[in-house]
């Protein structure tokens, strides 16, 4: 068995790590159905997921959860329900996330044309997409009931996105936490222009009394991890936040940034957390 198969992580608890992007897939199997947390990048690659959970069991998908609203987490949403499942699905997500969703928004509209421009794969691939918001909404908390089982779904404050869920679910074990992209193993943390560098270690603060020293924490690129990897990712974030802040604070233009601070991930892995802390110390 490889990192790219089908690991069952705790009995009915499925994982695996999809390309494009190592984005991580979750399939919970309870008594009332599967629940499948995150849906890829686009049709076709959420038909693969389709096909590769009917060779793991017999039982319909009921729910799907988008941990948020990037491409690679959601994009596939529409297989899940009608007419290309039915019944359909209910599609739980972060309230922001519907709003990102919009196919009018011409950022959204701009991600999709310079996808297809990667070639021709992905360019049928964006063909033939189709955009499917949540219509279950999660504004701080809710549950879903699988039956035997139950999946809790968690806001606990903006960090990746301004739409970032935890998902908890009841093993017999020490727990499995879902974490989204608020926790990353494959890489660094990703600051994207809608993330927020100021505020996500605040919110990593809350997770971390929820997550047991023996859970088994599954982030949304990478390897499963624990609660101790978890608490090192918030401090390499706390200290790009606080370096932000040093830098605002002493005059530092924000093109300087860069260079003149210390830094706790390697500038290049920074992305937009200069731009997107200045801009909100402003």
């Amino acid at each position: 068995m490889t990192e790219r198969d089908w690991h069952e992580i705790a009995e009915g608890v499925f994982r695996k790590r999809f390309e494009p992007c190592d984005v991580t897939v979750t399939a919970v199997v309870g008594s009332a159905g599967v629940a499948v947390v995150d849906t890829r990048c686009s049709l076709a690659e959420a038909r693969e997921i389709k096909a590769q959970l009917r060779q793991l069991t017999s039982a319909p998908v009921r729910c799907v959860v988008n941990t948020h609203a990037h491409f690679d987490h959601c994009w596939g949403n529409a297989e899940f329900v009608a007419p290309r499942l039915t019944p359909s699905a209910r599609i739980w997500g972060h309230a922001s996330v519907p709003a990102r969703l919009d196919p009018n928004d011409p950022a959204l509209r701009a991600l999709v044309a310079q996808l297809a421009a990667q070639g021709p794969e992905w360019a049928q691939r964006m063909a033939e997409l189709e955009f499917r918001a949540p219509t279950e909404l999660v504004q701080e908390r809710a549950s879903i009931d699988l039956g035997d089982r139950a999946l809790e779904l968690r806001f606990l404050g903006r960090g990746h996105t301004d739409g970032d869920l935890w998902i908890l679910i009841e093993t017999g074990a020490a727990g499995i936490v879902l974490t989204g992209d608020l926790v990353e193993e494959s890489g660094p943390p990703a600051f994207g222009q809608d993330s927020f560098p100021l505020e996500w270690a605040d919110t990593l603060d809350r997770a971390l009394p929820l997550i047991a020293p023996d859970a088994l924490v599954v982030p949304g690129h990478g390897a499963v991890v624990d609660a101790a990897f978890v608490r090192a990712q918030r401090e390499a974030i706390a200290s790009v936040a606080a370096e932000i802040r040093r830098l605002h604070a002493a005059g530092v233009p924000v093109q300087s940034a860069a260079s003149a601070g210390t830094w706790a991930i390697e500038v290049k892995a920074l992305g937009a957390a200069i731009e997107r802390g200045y801009a909100a110390l402003t």
